[in-house]
């Protein structure tokens, strides 16, 4: 991470390490079931989506769902509902296989044929430093084009994953160069704002 904010917060200043900004931004980008698991329409479009493939079956075990095939065929055809934990388990089943299954277009997407996308930078708020020790920080935005793929391979990757981390940092290090002298002031955002 750059230099200057070595005691980030230390005199009041708020905002989150660009490279998590960039994680959340992504985040945002993955749709899905829009009915939460509790109801009976998000249950089963979850169920439906995660059987279709062994990807899903996989995905559920992952998760920690232990039940049988025969209780899972019963939870999709709704003679059987799972527990609370099992429910809980399928959605994030769903969400992780989701992801898996965006990545190859959100690097389509936010390559753009090698136009890349433009990224908006929401500096740090500042509201809470003292007036004398605030920084001339302003909203900046720039075209990232070339570092989609490592980055989307990164956050794929998952937010328990310490390497997925250490290597968005690094890509959004390498990225805010592009900003001249004063890049290392965008370390840390209170945003980061994109679309694809």
């Amino acid at each position: 991470m750059a230099g200057r904010w070595m005691e980030f917060g230390k005199y009041g200043a708020a905002g989150i390490p660009g490279w998590l900004a960039i994680a959340r931004g992504l985040d945002e980008l993955v749709t899905g079931v829009a009915s939460p698991v509790t109801s009976k329409r998000g249950l089963n479009a979850r169920l439906r989506y995660l059987t279709r493939s062994q990807a899903g079956y996989e995905a559920m075990a992952r998760a920690g769902i232990t039940a049988t095939p025969r209780t899972i065929k019963n939870w999709v055809a709704g003679k059987q509902k799972p527990n609370n934990a099992n429910r809980d388990k399928l959605d994030a089943a769903y969400w992780v296989l989701r992801r898996h299954n965006v990545v190859t277009d959100l690097k389509r997407r936010l390559n753009n044929n090698g136009a890349g996308t433009r990224v908006e930078i929401y500096p740090v708020d500042q509201t809470g430093v003292d007036e004398k020790r605030r920084r001339d920080i302003s909203h900046r935005a720039i075209n990232v084009r070339g570092a989609w793929d490592d980055m989307v391979d990164a956050w794929h990757k998952g937010p328990n994953d310490p390497s997925a981390a250490e290597m968005l940092d690094v890509i959004w290090d390498e990225v805010i160069t592009d900003l001249g002298s004063d890049y290392d002031a965008y370390s840390y955002v209170t945003h980061i704002g994109f679309a694809a």
